[in-house]
């Protein structure tokens, strides 16, 4: 381990509470993997999304749901029901000295419990409390539900995915899987919360912060909402690639070993282009006409596009397996890679070399599993994940006993009541 990774994470020293469910934890998890210290705050029983598969050994249980363990990394956990008075009396207590509340609840619940951001934030003028909901607070869509497909839908993603006219005529638009809705989300409501941190390290005050997820996938349309205000343009659906206002070339190809190749071309072709393509081709002997003197005139390559992507391109990748293809192509300079499934990840050299999968203990089961690591790696406040994801109600001794000053007794009676 280097000096770098025993030094404490960026976030050190911050107290975050977490009511979040599927949509928000990942919040979450990103501000605990920096050093914050999460409090996941569950009902009595655990949280829904224990509920959501796979599970480990496909054994349905709310302590072995892998999606929950994922999004819920280096985060402690306790449960709390706040419709009661007791539980509302301890969550007061709580964030009377947190730093950050990340809240996924609907909108206007907090208030009618008397915990919403002005109650809170007058015993704590520092509070910094981040509402992440479908719509936001306010608008006519304030209350309606939603889903990570609707997200999709109505944020304009769906749109710009699927398959163009060529290759598939009158086909719907497809949604793309795994909760995309919520990780735009989330990163949102992320980026949020370090700009009010900052904001309060300058100011000294906390402040508001009405996330929407359907604000943040209208953000995250890939240019597709500015092109249509400022050129009137549509940018429609192209299989495999990019959405753009008219069709463009392929970029996805068979290779000899049935798996694909994603080959950058388009946009690229130019003589010099050509000449270094030809080269690239020739590793096989498949350079065909590319070294034709006519290939300097930028017309000729204009008119022989489709010559030079769909047969003489596809041609050389179909030719070789993709893994070959790809470090031929990137060896030469080209912009071409190999279409991998997720799995096939955990034996890239690349990430083995950075150190990217991470072994993370469960004592409880006597055993480590692997998990996803850093989107970056520092120098000085390293990224980690600290601890698996809590059990439920797993740290109710050591913070309302240890750190709020609770006697067992107490505890008991809260845990008999279903408080806690």
């Amino acid at each position: 381990m280097s000096d770098a990774q025993t030094l404490p994470g960026p976030l050190a020293g911050l107290r975050i509470l977490e009511l979040a469910d599927h949509t928000g934890q990942f919040c979450g998890k990103l501000l605990g993997d920096l050093g914050a210290d999460v409090v996941k705050i569950e009902p009595p029983g655990g949280e829904r999304s224990r509920h959501l598969g796979p599970f480990l050994d496909d054994i349905p249980h709310p302590e072995r749901s892998l999606s929950f363990w994922y999004y819920n990394t280096s985060k402690r956990g306790v449960t709390l029901n706040l419709e009661a008075a007791d539980g509302r009396g301890l969550f007061a207590r709580l964030a009377a000295t947190a730093d950050v509340i990340l809240e996924t609840l609907r909108p206007g619940f907090l208030a009618s419990l008397g915990l919403d951001y002005k109650a809170l934030s007058n015993q704590n003028p520092r509070l910094i409390l981040c509402s992440l909901t479908p719509f936001g607070q306010t608008g006519p869509w304030r209350d309606y539900l939603s889903s990570d497909l609707l997200h999709m839908a109505a944020g304009g993603e769906m749109a710009s995915c699927g398959y163009d006219e060529a290759d598939a005529p009158d086909a719907p638009p497809i949604a793309p899987g795994g909760g995309n809705a919520w990780h735009m989300g989330c990163h949102f409501a992320y980026m949020a919360i370090i700009a009010a941190l900052v904001y309060r390290t300058i100011s000294g005050r906390g402040q508001y912060i009405d996330a929407s997820i359907h604000d943040a996938c209208a953000l995250t349309t890939e240019a597709a909402v500015a092109n249509y205000l400022y050129r009137g343009e549509v940018l429609r659906r192209q299989t495999g690639r990019h959405h753009a206002a008219a069709p463009t070339p392929r970029t996805q190809f068979r290779a000899k070993d049935g798996k694909y190749v994603c080959a950058l071309v388009a946009g690229r072709l130019n003589p010099r282009y050509i000449k270094e393509l030809a080269d690239l081709l020739d590793v096989n002997g498949m350079a065909g006409d590319l070294r034709d003197p006519k290939y300097r005139d930028p017309a000729v390559i204009a008119a022989n596009t489709s010559h030079i992507i769909d047969d003489l391109v596809a041609g050389f990748i179909a030719s070789l397996p993709a893994e070959q293809v790809y470090h031929a192509a990137q060896e030469r300079g080209f912009t071409w890679g190999a279409v991998r499934p997720p799995e096939a990840l955990l034996d890239d050299p690349h990430l083995h070399d950075r150190g990217f999968w991470k072994a993370v203990e469960h004592p409880e089961l006597g055993r480590s599993f692997t998990y996803p690591g850093e989107a970056a790696i520092y120098s000085g406040s390293p990224w980690r994940i600290s601890r698996r994801a809590p059990l439920i109600g797993e740290h109710n001794i050591e913070i309302f006993l240890e750190e709020l000053g609770l006697s067992r007794g107490e505890l008991a009676v809260l845990a008999e009541n279903r408080v806690v």
